[in-house]
């Protein structure tokens, strides 16, 4: 008996060894060997727009509704990207804020309006107390694949 479970004890601790760090799996499979730093393509956005890349980080935060989106941590404080999928195609779990990520998806770029109601230096926006709308890009990841150590 004591032979079986000193077997059974060995097999699962060589088991906990060989898959330790394996992350689950979502969307297709990884495929891009090396990660860019999120620092980095949001420095040069010109630069990775249409390219497919892998980044790392942490998750900061998962879409509540259907898990279409996550928030992932740059290497840069205070800086993050998100990382977009089609509702349904991939659903990432909410379990997965404060854990590492890997994420390979093509960098793209979306033209959203902001509203204002501070009024800039020479700045024309109609009425006093009006608020002004602002275009700006917003830089996201479309996912293809991931893989998150939980």
């Amino acid at each position: 008996m004591k032979k079986y479970l000193f077997s059974f004890i060995i097999t699962v601790l060589i088991s906990t060894v060989l898959f330790a760090g394996e992350g689950k799996k979502f969307g297709k499979e990884i495929s891009t060997k090396e990660s860019t730093q999120i620092s980095e393509i949001l420095n040069q956005p010109d630069e990775f727009l249409g390219k497919t890349v892998l980044i790392e980080g942490t998750v900061l935060n998962v879409c509540k509704m259907r898990g279409c989106w996550m928030e992932i941590a740059s290497d840069k404080e205070f800086e993050s990207i998100v990382v977009k999928v089609e509702d349904g195609e991939i659903v990432f779990p909410m379990e997965a804020k404060g854990n590492k990520a890997s994420v390979e998806g093509v960098f793209y770029a979306v033209e959203v309006e902001e509203e204002n109601h501070e009024h800039k230096e020479g700045e024309t926006c109609g009425e006093e107390g009006e608020s002004c709308i602002h275009k700006t890009k917003k830089y996201l990841i479309k996912g293809l694949g991931a893989e998150i150590q939980m």
